[in-house]
């Protein structure tokens, strides 16, 4: 666990990788003998609503009880492939969905960052690669829309 929260703290992955990567590594540490699903889902949730307030407000959590096989699924993909990439597909998945069905002022501003993202990405990739492929030129323009509100 030291190891994780080391790695959280000090890594440049966008917070909508790195809550789920740290959900994942959670999941597969299973420090407790009960509660850990909910513990790696809380986690997760602190670390997009410490990114953007506006998660704080967002039923994530629900969406994953509404779709508890796919995550269940996904957690066992991932696993197997000792690759942490199908579960993150997944919980992006369940963050689009959840801010595409909140409150019409959550939406349309997390929306399109959420988009813009899944649309560049291709596989695991280094913020240098999301920035590029996003078309931004500086770091500070990379933080300013998209790792802090």
């Amino acid at each position: 666990m030291g190891d994780l929260f080391r790695w959280l703290g000090g890594t440049d992955a966008h917070p909508l990788i790195a809550g789920s990567v740290f959900h994942y590594e959670f999941e597969f540490i299973h420090p407790f003998a009960d509660g850990n699903g909910r513990m790696g889902r809380l986690w997760q949730s602190l670390i997009l609503s410490g990114w953007n307030p506006l998660f704080a407000d967002i039923p994530v959590e629900s969406l994953i009880f509404e779709h508890q096989a796919e995550y269940y699924q996904a957690i066992q993909e991932s696993t197997r492939r000792t690759d942490s990439a199908p579960f993150i597909a997944f919980m992006l998945r369940m963050i689009l969905d959840a801010v595409a069905t909140s409150a019409p002022q959550v939406a349309p501003q997390v929306t399109a960052q959420v988009g813009e993202l899944l649309s560049v990405m291709k596989g695991e990739m280094t913020r240098e690669a999301l920035q590029a492929a996003l078309g931004l030129s500086d770091r500070k323009s990379f933080r300013e829309r998209y790792t802090t509100r």
